[in-house]
């Protein structure tokens, strides 16, 4: 089955062309819709202890419209999108055999599947919510539905794709956020939406930076030649620049509200109407860019084939030079980046606000930690894992093992848990709730179990190196985002349940965190000697298909990677031994201390310290036994 790259043939019918601009409007309508209500019942409408409300509960009820115009929208998608690519009526898109080709042999019909996949999971799982953490999880598989064909959009064939595609993730998930939430404060009762008004009114700010700056971006990675802004594309892209800023206006005005007129809810309903209206407007625009190819130049410059596969030139030769000042942003890890950054900086803020001291080495660490993680996705490392894999095992290292080191050190959770809002009522579990509940949860404390943390730490390195799925991943940006954001999240559990600072409802004694640490280098050594001793490619023909000029031996470089490997990964978990050493030093040091302090105390007030009272009670036992038998 072959189909085209084209998604309007010129010779669709008029029903056809009718039927696309119009499902995929209802698509991002109920999907933000569903958004939106999600986010309310997580986060904006209050609770009691995590459970749901009456509010809440008629919430959740009416969320199930969207969810189900969702997954019938999707499907909608679906049919249209298949007809478009096979220039065919929209009658024949209804073969099975078709529409199984066509989610199993293409990029784009396997995001289609995920998107449906996700619509039918929210639709069975809203209606049987009654928590705040079944909303939470709603909310992150509606997310993962809608950004999947996001990947495939028009972004993807840009010529910085990492930065084309980052910033329209970024845009999406902001503006799902932002007109999300406003929908829901329209349908939310007048007193819940007094009290989720200045709630809403902080992420509405970010949202709005959020979408401002990454449209701009990604529009700029469209338009970035003169001839460009003489196009209809242009031209609407300006009118959502127009919107937008019309948006930032209600905005402002509607903060001024909140602070001033929170008691006349008549005028702030009113704002919020105006301004959903105007959002809507905006997103209908988003939607024809969506479906419009962007402008192209009269000449266009060749691009070769690592450029097709990779999305991004071709590097020279690597050399120390090269690797220091190449920069290729993935907008998806910096926006991750600035967004943590933002977040850790707020609360050395609010502490300092308070006079309370946050210690400037934590603060230092997180620092190298965000260089570091920059310098491995988007720097030069990161740019050159995409071109040769001695140099993907590096980055690696970095993300798994060196990076996840000075987030642990850093305390990110500590931070969070003397800074994030608590409730609004002494019911109320609040952000700060759900962090401590997710603390303590049986799902942290089996992820925190030094034997789990081992696995998903040196058990994934074969999962992925040794089946086919490191070349699957290899081929889309998805999946390199994927293996990044793995790397990092299973060396950050793996150095807290060894090294970490921050608090946790079970401490592992020091001894057993030893011996996971000797463990852990001896299965990533044996790794490592896996890979310098392979014989054949790992990465499915990947690396050979970019055909590279330099560094020709690809069996040659996949065994620096090991070697690579094999030194980077032991130096990181020397220095987590020895800070685990250090660190049983000083608590015996403390539990020292604490038992002196006892023993001063006792001796102070005329008692026996413990010690003397085992010593006690040891002799009582001995005259017992002593004492002669009748």
């Amino acid at each position: 089955m072959r189909f085209s790259t084209e998604t309007h043939i010129p010779g669709n019918s008029g029903t056809l062309n009718f039927l696309t601009p119009l499902v995929k409007d209802l698509q991002v309508l109920s999907s933000v819709t569903l958004i939106g209500l999600l986010l309310a019942i997580a986060f904006l409408i209050k609770e009691e202890h995590a459970k749901f409300l009456p509010e809440a509960i008629r919430i959740r009820n009416l969320a199930v419209i969207p969810a189900a115009a969702w997954l019938m929208s999707s499907l909608g998608v679906l049919f249209v999108e298949l007809a478009n690519l096979l220039a065919t009526p929209i009658s024949e898109s209804f073969d099975p055999v078709v529409i199984r080709s066509f989610i199993t042999q293409t990029a784009l019909g396997k995001s289609y599947a995920i998107n449906i996949l996700a619509a039918i999971l929210v639709l069975l799982l809203t209606p049987r919510m009654k928590r705040t953490t079944g909303a939470i999880f709603g909310l992150i598989f509606t997310f993962i539905g809608v950004l999947a064909p996001v990947f495939q959009s028009h972004s993807s064939s840009s010529g910085n794709h990492g930065l084309a595609i980052g910033s329209l993730l970024i845009h999406v998930v902001a503006i799902s956020l932002w007109v999300g939430g406003i929908i829901a404060l329209i349908l939310i009762n007048k007193s819940e939406r007094a009290l989720s008004l200045p709630r809403f009114s902080a992420l509405a700010l970010w949202s709005a930076i959020a979408v401002c700056t990454s449209g701009a971006v990604n529009a700029w990675t469209r338009l970035n030649f003169k001839e460009a802004w003489n196009s209809q594309y242009a031209n609407l892209v300006i009118y959502k620049i127009f919107l937008s800023a019309i948006l930032i206006f209600i905005g402002a005005t509607h903060r001024k509200y909140l602070m001033k007129k929170m008691h006349e809810s008549k005028q702030v309903y009113q704002l919020l109407v105006v301004e959903i209206v105007v959002m809507i407007l905006a997103i209908s625009v988003g939607a024809w860019l969506s479906t419009s190819a962007p402008p192209q130049l009269r000449n266009p410059r060749n691009i070769d084939v690592a450029e097709s596969i990779a999305g991004s030139p071709m590097l020279p030769a690597p050399s120390f030079k090269n690797i220091l000042i190449t920069y290729v942003p993935d907008a998806a890890f910096i926006g991750l980046l600035i967004f943590i950054t933002a977040l850790y900086i707020r609360g050395v803020v609010i502490l300092a606000k308070r006079g309370d001291k946050w210690p400037v080495g934590r603060t230092v660490s997180f620092a190298l930690a965000v260089a570091a993680t920059d310098f491995a996705t988007s720097g030069g490392l990161g740019a050159y894992a995409h071109f040769a894999f001695s140099y993907h095992m590096v980055a690696h290292m970095v993300l798994g093992m060196i990076a996840p080191i000075g987030f642990v050190l850093s305390a990110p959770i500590t931070l969070a848990l003397r800074t994030l809002p608590i409730g609004r009522t002494h019911e109320e579990r609040g952000i700060r709730g759900t962090l401590i509940s997710f603390l303590h949860s049986k799902y942290f404390q089996v992820l925190s179990n030094p034997v789990v943390a081992l696995s998903i730490f040196d058990g994934s390195l074969f999962l992925l190196y040794m089946t086919p799925l490191f070349g699957n991943l290899m081929q889309t940006h998805s999946g390199h985002l994927f293996m990044n954001i793995h790397f990092l999240l299973a060396g950050a559990l793996f150095f807290h349940v060894i090294v970490g600072i921050d608090p946790s409802p079970k401490r592992v004694p020091h001894i057993v965190r030893i011996i996971v640490l000797f463990a852990a280098m001896s299965i990533h050594a044996f790794f490592s000697i896996a890979l310098l001793s392979a014989t054949t490619l790992l990465d499915g023909g990947y690396f050979a298909s970019l055909q590279r000029p330099w560094s020709l031996d690809l069996l040659a470089d996949q065994n620096a990677g090991g070697a690579v490997g094999w030194a980077m990964g032991e130096i990181p978990i020397l220095i987590a031994l020895v800070a685990t050493f250090i660190q049983w030093v000083r608590e015996d040091r403390k539990e020292s201390k604490r038992i002196d302090r006892a023993e001063d105390r006792a001796a102070a007030m005329g008692e026996d310290d413990d010690l003397a009272k085992y010593n006690k009670y040891l002799a009582s036992l001995q005259r017992l036994d002593e004492r002669p038998e009748n």
